[in-house]
């Protein structure tokens, strides 16, 4: 009987021991970190000097192949500058294609602000009547936290751009300038944050106290005020009305100047004969759920009244020649990724042989794309405009183009060049026009979508 329980005192201690960092076990730690004279140097090495500089692979820093065989002509690199509205750059800039294309010019923006004030705007609205929708759950409850946690951001997804256009229209970008807050947003934000999840409180305690919905969402449209005020003093009151007409490269008139609505000047520049959300199709590439299926991430809007991330999710393979069809056809797109992984910040390569962590840290990185998505450790995080590829023999992609948003000077002249590999590994998203979608896909468009939480790792917006 005591031999029993001497053995169970044991095996209980034991198993202590193995569920915490006791003596013993740092004991054990401590041995396998005793460095070697080589190791030491490499230690001393590392505690010095940036990661990335330390891993970067020499041998593949040879010069860019910059030659693309399919490639979008484009004129001009936008500067999101330090906001998070790469999105919205990247949303516009493949319209602007068909602006200048429209207006026969060259180096044509439209405003980024005058859009995002909306976009602010828009989704101060979605978070203040999702907290109405929620009155009843308990506070502490996983939907609740979600909305305190993330009430507005200036990240967001093609979608919001296709809705914020449609509602709002576009203005040319000398109609309505950007300001210091716009290019440096995350300040602004964080009280814009502060003051919202006052008003969400409020609001819980005014429906604990009895108000109707009706009487909490007159409550939102007062607060909303302060909101929109808040918004003018950052951004700029929003163009109602302007005149305007596009000019040559020497700055010259071309034709005379004509008034416009923010809306009648969308209708004109871009002559949009189709629907921005309904007219194009989502694409994505998550390992981590079934192919041939339509997501639906909730929440994952820009306006309360707009569109969800909708998107059918496709193997790589069957993803990549939609793609090409459209940069065949000289139609860029909206594209994102998870950008910061394997990039080259010097010449703006994007390679899974950049650098060398594993025998840099010695172990080895070896997750999937599946996990690394499960575990959180990537998923989208910027959206860029894809506007070449280069095809091999067999009309494979050996290497991909994206325009870029970081200004002129960063990576290639603007643009960051991926392998194909890395386009693998690494792209979620890419916008495509319903036409390129072959005729035996267009049934999967028609399923039912899986709804997915407000929480799910996809509902990461662009936002770098």
């Amino acid at each position: 009987m005591r031999k029993l329980l001497f053995l169970a005192i044991f095996c209980c201690a034991s198993a202590v021991a193995q569920q915490t960092i006791t003596p013993e076990v740092l004991t054990q730690l401590e041995q396998t970190a005793t460095p070697t004279g080589a190791e030491r140097a490499l230690q001393n090495a590392i505690q010095s000097n940036s990661i990335n500089k330390m891993a970067l692979v020499p041998g593949n820093q040879q010069a860019l192949d910059t030659w693309f065989s399919v490639e979008v002509q484009n004129s001009g690199i936008s500067n999101q500058e330090s906001s998070g509205r790469c999105w919205l750059f990247t949303g516009t800039n493949v319209l602007r294609q068909r602006a200048m294309k429209n207006l026969g010019i060259e180096g044509f923006m439209f405003s980024h602000v005058y859009l995002f004030f909306y976009d602010q705007l828009e989704k101060s609205n979605l978070f203040l009547q999702g907290i109405i929708d929620t009155r009843r759950e308990d506070i502490d409850s996983q939907q609740v936290q979600w909305l305190m946690q993330n009430p507005i951001s200036d990240g967001g997804t093609y979608t919001g751009v296709a809705d914020l256009v449609m509602k709002y229209g576009l203005v040319p970008k000398d109609v309505m300038q950007e300001t210091y807050v716009s290019n440096s947003t995350s300040e602004f934000n964080g009280h814009l944050k502060r003051k919202l999840r006052e008003i969400a409180i409020n609001l819980r305690e005014r429906s604990e106290a009895g108000q109707s919905v009706k009487q909490l969402e007159a409550y939102k449209v007062e607060q909303l005020k302060t909101i929109y005020k808040m918004l003018t003093l950052a951004y700029g009151e929003p163009v109602k009305e302007f005149t305007w007409a596009p000019r040559d490269k020497k700055g010259k008139l071309i034709g005379e100047p004509k008034r416009y609505t923010p809306l009648s000047f969308y209708k004109e520049v871009c002559q949009p004969e189709e629907d921005l959300n309904a007219d194009y199709v989502m694409l994505m590439n998550d390992p981590s759920r079934p192919f041939n299926k339509v997501y639906e991430i909730d929440m994952d809007r820009h306006m309360y009244d707009g569109h969800n991330w909708l998107y059918l999710n496709l193997d790589i393979d069957d993803l990549a020649p939609l793609a090409i069809a459209s940069l065949r056809d000289s139609v860029p797109m909206y594209f994102s990724c998870d950008v910061g992984k394997q990039l080259n910040r010097q010449n703006g390569l994007l390679d899974i042989r950049n650098y060398d962590y594993n025998d840099l840290l010695g172990t080895q990185f070896g997750m999937t794309k599946k996990q690394r998505i499960q575990t959180r450790d990537s998923g989208s995080s910027h959206a860029m405009t894809l506007v070449a590829v280069d095809l091999d023999q067999e009309g494979k992609p050996t290497k991909w183009k994206v325009e870029n948003s970081w200004g002129p000077t960063y990576g290639y002249s603007g643009h960051l060049i991926m392998t194909d590999e890395w386009f693998r590994e690494y792209m979620f998203r890419v916008v495509v026009n319903r036409k390129y979608i072959p005729a035996d896909m267009l049934p999967l468009l028609k399923q039912k979508p899986t709804k997915l939480p407000a929480w799910d790792p996809m509902f990461q917006q662009e936002e770098n």
